[in-house]
């Protein structure tokens, strides 16, 4: 807790100096690292991160004015105010006050809020950005817990999960709500299995003597300004929809992968079969699809298909269907793993750590050469597994480690992939660290 003391104060002092006044309270919302379960939360299933000790913090002194005035303590990232009750989120330009932004706007929706006080906020985050540990959701919970603050109403962190996982879509960004959902949900010292529909936690013990290390590729990916992550996103629409038909469900009603598999009350394993005889390997033409579906180019553009995947040529719906069922596979396996706790559970987790990394970059392709090397950089220098974590195309890996051994791995790693190549690497970047289950969002009122 000093750490976050002196933090605080270095805070408090920038917001009297840009505001000339004194923050009423600090809102928090970490980071997380997402172990197993790679593009599956969209899809259903179940995943299996932890809160990291980095976080976004936000001081808060609410104001008589509509006035919504944001700073950060980040000269990068520029001033920004707009009135309360004219929220406009540019989806074209996803800059950090958009985030912010979304959190707000939840909120404010939920409650069916039409006339709502300014509010003066100093942002101050130390997650590493584009680096696939979340910061841009971390943002959003902050700002939903900063407004539900302000206002001074109160839901359950599941429910403020909930509202803030759809708020972000405000973005354009089509996730599945894991990053909100172990934000607020989060507990120091333990992983969380996230399930959904209803939204659950379930602690995990991570091995003892064992610890994961997150390596930064250095090359950033941001999901709201490409279109790869909500292409995936309909792939596995429409990959839905297509075994659905081929099984006889009702496939204009389902939208997720976990839903044909309910739908036909069979194992993560036979669905791996399904998919290989209903679908094919080669890539889908928006034609196929239709003459698949029985539907017409339009009816497929206008109810299928997210406005930035209209003119997408190809789908490959087989790869990502066989993705996703392996991936949930894996995520119970690795929960049940942890609770029996065998003797060469280290190995084994590891195992299922690389067999994520191999089907993120073949099957899901959502890998890149940097995060390839990084992951071999870290098995070849002693990681039992290693992996991408987060949407991917850059960002960060994780790699399970033994305690005794992580001294001699950070040095190996930190000269292999960052000294030799001259890629960026300083303690404030945190480009390579380990790190243990950190605590969910909380409010600090100041004394």
């Amino acid at each position: 807790m000093p750490v976050l003391c002196d933090r605080l104060l270095k805070v408090k002092e920038m917001f009297q100096s840009k505001f000339g006044s004194l923050p009423k309270f600090y809102v928090r919302a970490p980071g997380r690292v997402n172990i197993i379960g790679e593009h599956i939360d969209y899809c259903g299933y179940s995943v299996l991160p932890m809160a990291i000790e980095q976080d976004m913090l936000i001081a808060v002194e609410p104001v008589k004015t509509h006035t919504l005035q944001l700073a950060n303590t980040n000269p990068l990232y520029l001033d920004f105010s707009t009135s309360a009750n004219n929220i406009q989120i540019d989806r074209a330009k996803p800059q950090w006050h958009n985030y912010f932004l979304c959190g707000f706007k939840g909120i404010q929706e939920h409650f069916g809020l039409r006339d709502v006080p300014g509010m003066n906020c100093l942002v101050d985050g130390n997650i590493p950005p584009s680096s696939g540990l979340s910061s841009s959701s971390a943002l959003v919970c902050c700002a939903g817990l900063v407004t539900l603050t302000a206002l001074g109403m109160q839901l359950s962190k599941v429910e403020l999960a909930e509202i803030c996982a759809k708020s972000e879509r405000y973005i354009g960004t089509e996730g599945g709500g894991m990053d909100q959902s172990i934000s607020f949900l989060a507990e120091e010292g333990t992983a969380k299995l996230i399930e959904f529909s209803p939204l659950r936690a379930t602690d995990v013990k991570l091995p003892s003597g064992a610890v994961f290390v997150i390596a930064n590729s250095c090359v950033e990916m941001n999901k709201a300004a490409t279109s790869h992550f909500n292409i995936r996103v309909t792939e596995c629409r429409l990959a839905a929809k297509l075994l659905a038909k081929y099984k006889n469900l009702q496939w204009d009603k389902l939208l997720r992968l976990e839903e044909v598999q309910a739908g036909l009350g069979v194992s993560l394993e036979e669905m791996l079969l399904v998919t290989e005889a209903g679908l094919h390997p080669e890539p889908y033409s928006p034609e196929e699809i239709c003459g698949c579906l029985g539907i017409s180019l339009e009816q497929l553009r206008s109810q299928i298909l997210s406005p930035n995947t209209r003119d997408v040529p190809v789908f490959k719906l087989y790869q990502r269907a066989k993705h996703v069922y392996s991936e949930a596979a894996r995520v119970l396996q690795f929960q049940k793993l942890c609770e029996e706790a065998p003797a060469n559970a280290v190995q084994l987790l590891g195992e299922l750590m690389n067999q994520s990394h191999q089907s993120c970059r073949d099957m899901y392709e959502c890998s890149c050469p940097e995060l390839d090397q990084l992951v071999d950089t870290c098995r070849k220098f002693g990681a039992h597994g290693s992996r991408l974590t987060g949407a991917g195309w850059g960002g960060c890996t994780v790699s399970l480690v033994h305690a005794d051994e992580l001294p001699g791995f950070l040095a190996d790693v930190h000269e292999a992939y960052y000294q030799r190549s001259g890629r960026s690497f300083s303690p404030e970047q945190q480009s390579l660290f380990a790190t243990k289950p950190g605590g969910g969002a909380l409010v600090f009122l100041e004394a």
